[in-house]
């Protein structure tokens, strides 16, 4: 019986990848795991390196580039596991991390969601919570980033002192997010109208909206190699971002989506289809 399916998208990013597959294989995790790559059209040599080096991981391999949310989604219906690990392979997953996740996730059984402390190469602490995005939520969000890539001692401080504490935030993030299955198929899994970003933060509020609890917890560290896939196409992983900005905007906040389409289009990031749209013309 297998108790978690690790599933991993990934796009052109094979030496971190096998990094991440090297990294849960030296973890000794207790629990039973599947391990599920789904690749999305790599052409960077990733599939034939994984069944090469890893015949043990299961890969499903995408003709075409679906997004994040699409093939997490193809993923978890292929499978029937009690829970659930999103994992970006530009993570590596220190010893313990995953039997960890399983044993906070069963000993809260009101908690839907499990995420840990995300951490960069240099040790330095990741913003992986948050409030619910929305217009003044998402400019708070980019100042502390800010702020602790600044590293600005009494600011920084501040920050650190609330990313060490374990609470139960609106959203953790999909780099690292253990969820039940039945919780996850409640909420409909990964809304797959968003290609890349802003799904993690969807998929946590429809959780939370079946009355069902999140938790963040800091005693447990995963290295986080942000961003490596958007950094191999940044042109279009921008543009990718915008769609999925505009998305979320119209799914859930949907009176401010004409003032993000102007502010958009001002900045020259506007996506071309969304400069025809009736809203626009009346902008």
């Amino acid at each position: 019986m297998i108790d978690v399916v690790i599933i991993i998208v990934s796009f052109n990013t094979r030496a971190h990848l096998e990094a991440c597959l090297q990294s849960i294989h030296a973890s000794n995790s207790s629990v039973h795991y599947e391990i599920i790559v789904v690749d999305n059209a790599s052409t960077d040599g990733s599939v034939e390196a994984v069944r090469l080096n890893w015949p043990s991981v299961r890969v499903i391999e995408m003709s075409e580039n679906l997004g994040y949310a699409r093939a997490n989604n193809i993923a978890i219906r292929s499978t029937n596991s009690e829970l659930i690990l999103l994992l970006n392979g530009d993570t590596i997953i220190s010893e313990g991390s995953i039997d960890g996740l399983v044993q906070e996730l069963r000993a809260n059984p009101d908690t839907a969601i499990v995420g840990p402390r995300l951490i960069d190469a240099s040790g330095k602490n990741e913003l992986s919570f948050g409030h619910m995005i929305g217009p003044l939520n998402e400019v708070r969000q980019k100042l502390l980033r800010l702020t602790l890539a600044c590293n600005i001692p009494l600011l920084s401080n501040r920050i650190t002192r609330a990313v060490i504490k374990r609470h139960s935030p609106d959203w953790v993030s999909g780099a690292c997010l253990l969820v039940r299955r039945s919780d996850a198929e409640s909420a409909g899994l990964l809304d797959e109208r968003f290609f890349l970003y802003g799904e993690d933060v969807d998929f946590c509020a429809s959780v939370r909206q079946l009355g069902r609890r999140l938790l963040f917890v800091p005693e447990i560290e995963v290295v986080h190699y942000r961003g490596r896939s958007g950094a191999t196409t940044p042109a279009a992983t921008h543009t990718a971002y915008r769609r999925s900005q505009l998305a979320f905007y119209a799914k859930h906040h949907p009176t401010w989506l004409p003032v993000l389409r102007l502010y958009l289009r001002l900045k020259g990031s506007l996506p071309e289809e969304q400069k025809r749209t009736s809203s626009d013309r009346i902008l």
